[in-house]
């Protein structure tokens, strides 16, 4: 299995080598060349195994530089009894008749980030020793909430890393924000930045590609890689539990194998749902995937209109994870539907970084539109959906994956499509506790973030996570805040460079 850029199709590299470098040289995204394939019968048989066994057999498609050795050690490392708190890893539970949750926020820091991040250092330092012995590697964040502490703990003390974490000052719920600022370990840094996740990510993807700033690096015996989902180590975690939802529904005896599902993803980045795109490529029986976005729509007019426009209104929502009017994993997208077009995808995004726009073609449009649905909805419809869904179905969800229940219960209506539908639920509601308690007890006020959560405990019946509550009265260990033009200096400073 060898992987190519978005932006160079002449890039020829091993999963090791992409991973371990994070982004093309060229400012490209690593991409498969080719898209290993599943059978039923394939599937039929993973229906029978634990997610780590589901995790291995996916991830050895991918990863053919890795010995078979090599990849247990990491997904037995990644996913081992205690990480997560739930036996399945990624657990279906029924919403209603036809739709199903897909909860992938029972690992450490409550969010879906952690199916991967978890992982990825894993990943990263089997990499590393296959491409770049000796370095140390410095992974470098943009994060809009989940990211960065889901990385930060995947990689605290790991050994020849550091880990330097960007997050909007004003862009972040403050669960979110504790998370992050009282994150441990020798090797962490983290830093707030005036403006928004575009900005701190525009910054970033500067930074990786700045050849200046690679040189340093390089002096001081380091190189940068990625715990974004621009990095492919990141992405391929993500496509393993697609599959498995699809396994556990006909395990459950929900449907059989071949059936087509539909798929929801509450997303801003573009990777998680992506993720379920590149399963359908390896044979995945997928019938719509559902785009849901908060009022940041740019991806549902996109999808609807062929037109990518990042000149619009930014608002600052309940859902901060999708506050992205930049979808980076587009990019990838686009290099699938035009055919490799690198050249193409090269253009579109020179337009995207000049113009802040760029539309495809309507080959382009007809393919994407193909396979994607897309809908959005505000703040006040995510309050009034996460009240319906604890009141009508029991279910207490955070503001994301209420915007996808809300997208998915819009989809229905609009086209009467009964399909089986997975939902996917990224965070646990207590990261956003002050919206999902105004959503159910309308009237309560409290400006304490954990007479909050205590309050929201009392109403829902919910218990608050351990790693979340254990917060309560801890000092930050990281105050700063910084520029877009300062981050380089902010990430010499925190390297002692």
């Amino acid at each position: 299995m060898k992987y190519t850029s978005t932006r160079n199709n002449a890039v020829s590299v091993d999963a090791a080598k992409a991973i371990s470098q994070g982004i093309s040289e060229d400012g490209g995204l690593f991409v498969p060349m080719s898209f290993p394939q599943i059978s039923l019968d394939d599937i039929k048989k993973m229906s029978e195994m634990s997610y780590i066994e589901r995790a291995k057999k996916v991830l050895s498609l991918y990863l053919t530089d890795f010995t078979e050795e090599e990849i247990s050690y990491c997904v037995n490392g990644a996913y081992k009894e205690g990480k997560f708190d739930s036996e399945k890893v990624a657990p279906v539970v029924p919403f209603n008749d036809e739709a199903y949750i897909l909860e992938l926020f029972k690992g450490p820091t409550c969010a879906f980030k952690d199916m991967a991040l978890q992982l990825l250092p894993y990943l990263l330092t089997v990499s590393a020793k296959k491409t770049v012995d000796g370095k140390e590697i410095i992974i470098l964040v943009a994060t809009s909430g989940d990211t960065g502490k889901a990385a930060l703990e995947g990689f605290k003390d790991v050994e020849k890393t550091k880990i330097l974490v960007f997050y909007p000052s004003d862009g972040v719920s403050p669960m979110q924000k504790l998370q992050m600022t009282t994150q441990e370990g020798s090797n962490v840094s983290v830093c707030a930045i005036e403006g928004n996740f575009d900005d701190a990510q525009s910054g970033v993807k500067k930074i990786f590609t700045d050849k200046e700033i690679g040189a340093k690096l390089k002096e001081n015996n380091m190189q940068f890689s990625s715990a974004n989902s621009i990095n492919w180590g990141r992405l391929v975690p993500q496509v393993v539990y697609y599959i498995s939802a699809y396994c556990d529904l006909i395990a459950d005896g929900r449907i059989v194998a071949g059936e087509k599902i539909n798929i929801v993803v509450p997303t801003g980045n573009f990777g998680n749902i992506l993720a379920a795109y590149y399963a359908k490529q390896m044979g995945l029986p997928v019938n719509k995937f559902i785009c849901a976005s908060n009022a940041n729509n740019v991806l549902t007019d996109f999808i609807t209109t062929g037109e990518y426009n990042k000149n619009r209104e930014f608002f600052t929502t309940t859902s901060p994870s999708m506050d992205i009017l930049i979808s980076s994993n587009l990019e990838r997208l686009l290099y699938h539907l035009t055919g490799s077009d690198d050249k193409a995808v090269a253009e579109m995004m020179g337009k995207l970084n000049n113009d802040g726009k760029y539309t495809v073609s309507e080959e382009v449009l007809n393919a994407l539109k193909a396979d994607f649905d897309a809908g959005c909805c505000s703040d006040d419809e995510v309050s009034a959906t996460i009240a319906k869904s604890f009141k009508e179905k029991n279910y207490l969800p955070d503001t994301h994956t209420s915007v996808a229940i809300k997208v998915y219960e819009d989809y229905v209506e609009r086209t009467g499509d009964d399909t089986v539908t997975v939902i996917a639920a990224t965070a646990n509601p207590y990261k956003f506790s002050k919206a999902v308690l105004g959503a159910v007890e309308a009237d309560y006020v409290c400006s304490d973030e954990f007479e909050t959560v205590d309050e929201l405990s009392r109403v829902s019946g919910v218990k608050c996570p351990e790693q979340l509550a254990n917060l309560k009265g801890k000092e930050p260990r990281f105050t700063g805040v910084c520029k877009k033009p300062e981050m380089t200096e902010v990430v010499f400073k925190m390297l002692g460079i």
